[in-house]
């Protein structure tokens, strides 16, 4: 057995489909094929049952999975640290961004790393928030940027930047005035009870946004009348300025997102909302020296 043969059986987890997985390996379906029914005959057991046309890891199978990812992370950050000591800038890096943040933040970040080290094969991963603590533990992704909270306590995390959580609402709205100054706050501080009554556009559950706003809501006493769910941040921008409802974004996402000029934000909490925004790996991992530099990057764009 090598490496080879353990990523064979990840792909097969991963896609439950014997001929999606031999297209992601580069090699034939009958390979493929052959290479499993030889594996699971060496090993006297079933790794996989099939459902129809899907692959499903039996338990002996499971056990495989999770002890094949444990060895090829390890290959990794030998490779990795190898890399470093030998100071040679060739390497690859994976990197995980929420859809929303990844569409100002590389373009502006790329660039700087690329042209520091150009031999570094960068790989863009983007997906919803709530899925990226998983993508590092299995191992899809080096780094992930994303706020916090953390579930999973096998992750950690370096803080890029602290942000506001706020609400917007249109200028002609009946309490765009009623914001006042208040210690400790950037923005005009808004009594959520003066919102008990309004209509929200809010991210869908599992967005980190989301999870800070409903706790906000909670803490304030009081259920929100949703009238609608999205995870398209700029449309939520949007629809506010109209007049479709209130809602909450990031400091940052208004500040590179530019929102219509009829949009007025404001603080809310006790004085204010924050959260962090993290850059996160596994946690007892070997972090390149690349990685290193990318947060170092993010940070000063941020």
């Amino acid at each position: 057995m090598d490496f080879k043969d353990l990523s064979y059986v990840l792909a097969i987890a991963k896609y439950q489909n014997i001929t999606k997985a031999a297209n992601a390996l580069y090699i034939t379906q009958p390979t493929l094929t052959k290479f499993l029914q030889n594996l699971e005959s060496d090993l006297g057991q079933k790794l996989f049952r099939k459902l129809g046309h899907r692959f499903v890891l039996t338990y002996a199978g499971e056990r495989y999975v999770a002890k094949a990812t444990e060895i090829l992370n390890l290959k990794k950050e030998l490779d990795q640290e190898m890399g470093d000591i030998i100071k040679d800038n060739h390497g690859s890096l994976k990197i995980a961004f929420p859809t929303m943040r990844g569409t100002y933040m590389l373009p502006c970040t790329l660039p700087i790393f690329n042209s520091l080290y150009p031999n570094v094969q960068l790989n863009i991963l983007e997906s919803h928030s709530n899925q990226l603590e998983s993508m590092i533990l299995n191992g899809e992704t080096d780094l992930a940027f994303f706020n916090l909270p953390i579930k999973s306590p096998d992750i950690d995390y370096e803080i890029i930047s602290h942000e506001e959580v706020l609400l917007i609402m249109p200028d002609h709205h009946p309490l765009a005035e009623k914001g006042i100054p208040r210690e400790g706050c950037k923005f005009p501080w808004m009594d959520m009870n003066l919102i008990r009554d309004e209509k929200f556009i809010l991210q869908i559950p599992g967005q980190r946004t989301r999870q800070t706003v409903d706790h906000l809501f909670k803490e304030s006493g009081f259920a929100p009348n949703i009238k609608l769910q999205t995870a398209n941040i700029p449309a939520m921008i949007h629809l506010v300025a109209k007049g479709y409802g209130c809602g909450f974004v990031t400091e940052t996402h208004l500040k590179h997102i530019q929102p219509p000029p009829s949009v007025v934000r404001f603080s809310v909490g006790k004085p204010c909302t924050t959260v962090d925004f993290v850059a996160a790996y596994r946690r007892g991992s070997y972090l390149p020296y690349h990685a290193k530099e990318y947060i170092s990057i993010v940070k000063n764009f941020t």
